[in-house]
C-alpha cells in the first residue's frame, strides 16, 4: 500500500481523503455556451448528484454545474455514516418544535436511508455498505442524565433503540443510547454509479463551472462568472451557501471544520459506530482499506478560520487512537467542512416565499449521508408537484423564536467580532523571505498585511488576505494548507483559489516590491 509521506509527527504530510484516493471518479468539460434545461442543479455532492439522478429518472432534462470538481467538496471528505442518530438531538427537538416535528426529522432521514439501501440493491454497486447499530456515549457523569433523557425521546417518537450502561468500545463509559439498524459505506462508488446513470439517460454535468448569479423569473436564468446562460423551469442549489435566490443565508449558518484519522491498530475494531456525547467530539467506525479492516477517528469540530493550529486537531485524535486502541500507522487524514443553521434543522425548499422555483438543499449539522437524501427525495417532490409531508418541517423561511433568534444574535455578533479584529490586527507579521519550505501564514507586503507560502519546492504564493465575500481577513490553516475566512467560512488555496463559498472570486495575488 502506498502511503502519503509522513511528517515528524507520524500523521500523513498532506491531508488525503481516503475515498478519493481510493476511486476513479469520471471528469467533465466545463459549459462553454447558452443551454436550456428544465432542471438547473448547482453543486456536484451527493445532494446534487442524487438529485439529478432521480430527476432524470424521471424524464426531465437536467444539467449540473460543479464549480470544481464533482465529489472533491463535503461528500469526499465525510465519515460516512448513514444513520438517524445525529447526535443527542430528539430531546431537544421535542423541546423545542413539539413530538410531531421531532418524530417527522427522524422519519425523513430513516427514509433516506431505506432509499440508499434499496438503490446499492437495486443497482448492485459494491461500496463497502454494512449495517451498523449506532451508539451515543459518555465517559462523563455530567452526561450521563442528556443520554437517560434521549432515550426517552427515543421511546416517545417510536426509534428502535436503548439505553446502555457499557458499549463494546475498549474503554470505560458510564451511559451510551444505540440506534438500531443504521449503515456505513463508501460514498464515492455509490454515487459514482449513480453519475453514470444519470448522464446515461441524457443529463449533462460541467466541472469548472461557478454558478455566479440566478436571475427569478420563470423561467429562471442562471449566469456563471464566464457569462454563460442555463435558462431552466427550475434551480436547485446543494452548493453549502445558497448562491442566489435570497434569504441572506450568509448570516443563517455558520462553517464548521471536523477532523478525520484513517488507522491501522493494535486493538480489534468491536464493530458498531460511536460518537462522543460530549466535547471535544471523537466519532468511530470501522473501514477496509487495500483489504485490510481499519478505523476511521473523527472530531474536533470548531468553527472554521478560528481556534487553534489546524494541525493540533489531528494531533488530538492521534492521541485519543494510541490511548485507545494503539496505533501502528496513521494511513490517512483528512478534515471536513459542515454548514450548521440556526435551529439546527437544515434547510431545504424554496429558497424564499416569492421564489417557489429557486430551491436549496443546506445545513445538514454534520449529517448529510442521510440529510442530503432527504433534501433530494424531498426538492424531486416540489418539482414535480407531489405533496410531502416534511415541507414545513424543513421550510427555508421558517424561523422559530426559539432558538433561532439568540442564534441569529450570537453567530451574527461573533462575525462581527473577527471581521473588526481582523482589520485591526498590527501585531508584526513575517516578511515572506522568513518563511520556510512548506510554511505559510500573514505576513507584511510593501507595508500591508498578506498570506504567503512557499511549497516545498522553494515557490512562493503571496495573496491579498481580504476574503472575497464580504471582506473579512482570512487566516492560514497549517493543517490543510488553505486559506480560511472567520466570519462565514470561505476557504482558499494557498494560491487564492475557491475552495468552498460563499465566496465566488479568489483572492488577489500580491506582488512583492
Amino acid at each position: 500500500m502506498t502511503l502519503p509521506h509522513e511528517s515528524s509527527t507520524g500523521l500523513p504530510q498532506y491531508p488525503e481523503s481516503y475515498w478519493l484516493a481510493s476511486s476513479r471518479i469520471p471528469s467533465f468539460s466545463k459549459l462553454t455556451q447558452d443551454i436550456s434545461v428544465d432542471t438547473a442543479i448547482v453543486g456536484g455532492g451527493i445532494s446534487g448528484i442524487v438529485t439529478a439522478y432521480m430527476l432524470s429518472k424521471q424524464g426531465l432534462k437536467v444539467a449540473l454545474l460543479e464549480a470544481g470538481q464533482i465529489l472533491n467538496g463535503t461528500t469526499g471528505h465525510t465519515t460516512a455514516k448513514i444513520t438517524a442518530q445525529h447526535d443527542l438531538i430528539y430531546d431537544e427537538f421535542i423541546s423545542h418544535f413539539g413530538e410531531e416535528k421531532a418524530r417527522l426529522y427522524y422519519e425523513a432521514n430513516d427514509d433516506a436511508l431505506r432509499w440508499i439501501k434499496q438503490t446499492i440493491k437495486e443497482h448492485q454497486i459494491s461500496c463497502d455498505f454494512a449495517e451498523e447499530d449506532a451508539y451515543i456515549y459518555t465517559a462523563s457523569d455530567d452526561y450521563v442524565q442528556r443520554i437517560e433523557n434521549e432515550v426517552r425521546a427515543y421511546g416517545t417518537l417510536g426509534i428502535p433503540g436503548a439505553y446502555l450502561e457499557r458499549t463494546p468500545l475498549p474503554f470505560e463509559t458510564k451511559a451510551a443510547v444505540v440506534m438500531k439498524n443504521q449503515a456505513r459505506f463508501n460514498p464515492i462508488p455509490f454515487l459514482t454509479k449513480l453519475v453514470e446513470q444519470f448522464t446515461a439517460q441524457g443529463g449533462q454535468i460541467y466541472e469548472h463551472t461557478t454558478a455566479a448569479a440566478v436571475e427569478e423569473g420563470d423561467p429562471a436564468t442562471v449566469t456563471t462568472l464566464e457569462g454563460h446562460k442555463v435558462t431552466c423551469r427550475f434551480v436547485v442549489s446543494c452548493s453549502h451557501f445558497p448562491f442566489g435566490g435570497g434569504g441572506l443565508y450568509f448570516a443563517r449558518l455558520h462553517a464548521s471544520r471536523s477532523y478525520v484519522l484513517g488507522v491501522r491498530t493494535d486493538k480489534p475494531f468491536p464493530g458498531g459506530m460511536y460518537l462522543s456525547a460530549e466535547e471535544p467530539k471523537r466519532s468511530l467506525r470501522s473501514v477496509t482499506i487495500d483489504g485490510e479492516p481499519m478505523i476511521l477517528i473523527g472530531g474536533e469540530s470548531h468553527k472554521t478560520g478560528q481556534g487553534i493550529c489546524t494541525i493540533k486537531h489531528y494531533e488530538a485524535l492521534q492521541l485519543f487512537g494510541e490511548e485507545t486502541f494503539g496505533l501502528k500507522e496513521i494511513c490517512y487524514r483528512w478534515s471536513a467542512q459542515d454548514l450548521i443553521t440556526l435551529d439546527k434543522l437544515p434547510y431545504i425548499g424554496p429558497a424564499t416565499a416569492d421564489t417557489p422555483n429557486i430551491l436549496i438543499a443546506t445545513g445538514y449539522k454534520k449529517w448529510g449521508m442521510t440529510s442530503s437524501v432527504a433534501a433530494a427525495l424531498l426538492n424531486v417532490k416540489t418539482i414535480t408537484g407531489e405533496h410531502s409531508p416534511y415541507q414545513e418541517l424543513f421550510t427555508p423561511s421558517r424561523f422559530y423564536v426559539d432558538p433561532s433568534l439568540k442564534t441569529f444574535i450570537v453567530e451574527n455578533a461573533d462575525v462581527a467580532k473577527h471581521l473588526i479584529a481582523g482589520k485591526l490586527d498590527m501585531s508584526d507579521k513575517l516578511h515572506p523571505d522568513e518563511l520556510n519550505r512548506d510554511e505559510g501564514g500573514v505576513v507584511r507586503v510593501n507595508g500591508r498585511r498578506a498570506g504567503a507560502y512557499r511549497d516545498e519546492h522553494g515557490e512562493l504564493y503571496i495573496v491579498d488576505t481580504t476574503c472575497t465575500h464580504m471582506g473579512c481577513e482570512v487566516e492560514w490553516n497549517n493543517g490543510d494548507r488553505t486559506w480560511d475566512c472567520p466570519c462565514h467560512g470561505s476557504r482558499f488555496s494557498y494560491k487564492g483559489e475557491v475552495i468552498d463559498g460563499p465566496a465566488k472570486k479568489p483572492l488577489s495575488k500580491v506582488e512583492a516590491l
